[in-house]
């Protein structure tokens, strides 16, 4: 059986499963050079169709993963937030990120921050976890900011340089923040 992830209203936002009307606008956003600024490069469409299928699957293995963001008032797609499984040779515990993309035409209205929150709730209430952890390059102060707006706690003592980047990367050093269940 498919697991599909049960989809979450927020005020503004529905967070719900990727569908096949998602992929070219998901395609256009990762081809964009300032959303993926803080990535090593952009992607192409078949790189970023073969991301949405990722997700699909992580959905039915781990019973969580990203979910499309819809803003309610317009439908528009406007990115993905949710829980991502960390690859074994990020040296970080645990093994679930909270993560975030977003469209630029959405950026500095909250939206990020509204979604990354409820995945938190998700994560906490409905999942169980006690903890997650959140990282992105020291230089994105854009996501810094919506960690420490939903309460994630910068751990500087588990900062790491990034192994998929080669060494002396300009993104390669990476910044770790930590939630913790109350």
């Amino acid at each position: 059986m498919t697991e599909r992830p049960r989809h979450r209203l927020t005020r503004r936002l529905l967070l719900r499963a990727f569908d096949d009307a998602d992929r070219a606008p998901f395609a256009a956003m990762n081809a964009d050079p300032q959303v993926m600024e803080h990535y090593p490069a952009v992607l192409t469409r078949a790189q970023s169709d073969a991301f949405v299928d990722r997700v699909l699957a992580t959905w039915e293995e781990y019973r969580f993963g990203v979910w499309a963001l819809e803003r309610r008032d317009t439908g528009a797609f406007i990115g993905y937030a949710g829980l991502w499984p960390v690859p074994l040779e990020v040296p970080v515990e645990p093994k679930v990120e909270l993560g975030w993309r977003l469209d630029a035409a959405h950026w500095g209205h909250g939206y990020a921050t509204e979604a990354a929150d409820a995945a938190l709730r998700f994560a906490f209430d409905e999942l169980g976890r006690s903890e997650l952890v959140s990282f992105t390059s020291v230089q994105n102060q854009r996501s810094r900011a919506v960690m420490e707006r939903i309460g994630m706690v910068r751990d500087p003592t588990a900062d790491f340089d990034h192994p998929a980047l080669p060494s002396g990367h300009r993104l390669s050093r990476h910044v770790l923040y930590r939630a913790v269940r109350p």
